[in-house]
């Protein structure tokens, strides 16, 4: 049952370090090369280099919740939601803004 998850590619699971420029100050985000060939298509779909969707949803993301307590696992589950055929425009919709205090 297993083998088609133990017998993957070491490649995808591999490191990655990548430097982006998120709100004016440059960042190193590592995260497993999987994950960022998924970005990179989100931010492909989007018309969009990977950098500035990162860096607008990371501005979108403090905007509805005031921090990202990880950025990294953000950026994962972000992969998640998009394999799970959540796509920007269908969704924007259901997610509640939270109200100023």
């Amino acid at each position: 049952m297993c083998r088609v998850f133990a017998g993957q590619d070491p490649e995808g699971y591999r490191q990655i370090n990548r430097s982006i420029r998120i709100d004016g100050h440059s960042t190193s985000i590592q995260l497993e090369a999987t994950f960022w060939a998924l970005l990179d298509e989100i931010a492909e779909n989007q018309n969009l280099t990977t950098p500035k969707f990162i860096s607008k949803l990371y501005d979108e993301a403090i905007e509805i919740n005031g921090a990202i307590p990880n950025f990294a696992s953000m950026l994962r589950t972000t992969c998640a939601l998009y394999l799970r055929g959540h796509r920007p425009g269908m969704d924007e919709q259901m997610v509640p803004k939270r109200e100023a205090a």
